[in-house]
């Protein structure tokens, strides 16, 4: 009889776990939550009284629904996305460094790079307390030339507490199924609470790791960072009112432009130099190759044109002999 009872208590316990993670998985996309009936769970037999009647599961139930009505602080998670541009790059790293430090925060992430133009690059993902936020993009905005910025927050509380509330139902769960283990005296029933023991832990520690995580991105916000190395800023000038200084804003920016495109060409010249000595190498034997080819067809000419000369001076010459021949006869 004592078995019967023990093994229907494991069976309220056990039931009692799946119908909060049922709950707790009922989270729809919008964020609400469907209700679970839990009336077959509410009524436990009159023979589990011997074992301290309803309280097993009246009292998580109670703690869970007092979690969720109760005034909690919200949950907020805080994103910025940076990227800026500089013309002293050592030296804004460095200050980027230092303003991390000095506000209590730490680099999560950490990249840098050189472009083919020689100009360098950086991308950080920085994480800073909370509370020192919007204290750490106004002085990053300070600190080089600011060129686009994005800030979100995302309210993650409802999921927070109910994760909260859930573990809280799971740790009580683990207590009563302990208790139970130490009740138990048949091998069969010792295995079947230890086997649910196992995987309620299992759940603690799944629940656990999901707070832990959600109060990491609560307590420190997150900044995603993106510095360009630049010879000019960009977007500085403001867009000018008139015809005459719209004109003379054009022809000055083409201006700059086209110096700008120069530059790149004596750059990437510069950059590619080798490349350039083997195609000049190149050109020139081709050309050599080639004038020696004309020559011998020049020297060829010349020959056969002096040998076709030569051949009517002989013939000439013949006839003439001829000639005189005729003539002294």
């Amino acid at each position: 009889m004592k078995r019967k009872l023990l093994a229907l208590l494991v069976s309220a316990v056990l039931l009692t776990g799946l119908l909060t993670a049922c709950g707790g998985a009922g989270k729809s996309s919008g964020g609400s939550y469907y209700a679970t009936s839990n009336s077959a769970a509410a009524a436990p037999s009159a023979e589990m009284a011997d074992y301290g009647g309803n309280d097993w599961y009246e009292e998580p139930m109670a703690m869970e629904q007092s979690a969720a009505v109760s005034t909690q602080p919200q949950k907020m998670i805080f994103t910025a996305s940076l990227e800026m541009e500089t013309d002293a790059f050592e030296e804004t790293t460095a200050s980027l460094a230092e303003l991390t430090n000095r506000l209590g925060g730490y680099f999560a992430d950490s990249s840098i790079g050189n472009r083919g133009s020689g100009y360098r690059w950086a991308n950080y993902t920085i994480r800073v307390p909370v509370q020192n936020f919007q204290e750490f993009l106004n002085q990053a905005g300070g600190l080089c030339h600011e060129t686009w910025r994005s800030t979100s927050q995302e309210d993650v509380s409802e999921y927070y507490y109910d994760t909260q509330g859930r573990l809280r139902t799971q740790q009580i769960k683990l207590e009563r199924l302990q208790s139970l283990l130490e009740q138990a005296e048949q091998m069969e029933d010792i295995i079947t609470i230890e086997s649910a023991i196992s995987e309620t832990e299992q759940i603690i520690e799944s629940l656990s790791g999901t707070l832990r995580h959600y109060d990491n991105l609560v307590d420190y916000s997150t900044i995603n960072l993106s510095l360009s190395e630049v010879y000019k800023f960009s977007n500085v000038e403001e867009v000018p009112d008139s015809f005459a200084s719209r004109l003379w804003s054009s022809f000055k920016e083409g201006l700059s432009d086209f110096g700008d495109w120069l530059e790149d060409i004596v750059v990437a010249l510069a950059y590619g130099w080798l490349w350039i000595v083997i195609v000049v190498i190149v050109i020139v034997i081709v050309v050599r190759l080639a004038g020696r080819g004309s020559e011998k067809r020049r020297e060829a000419r010349a020959a056969k044109k002096a040998a076709k000369q030569a051949e009517r001076t002989e013939k000439l010459a013949a006839r003439q002999a001829e000639k005189q021949s005729d003539k002294q006869e």
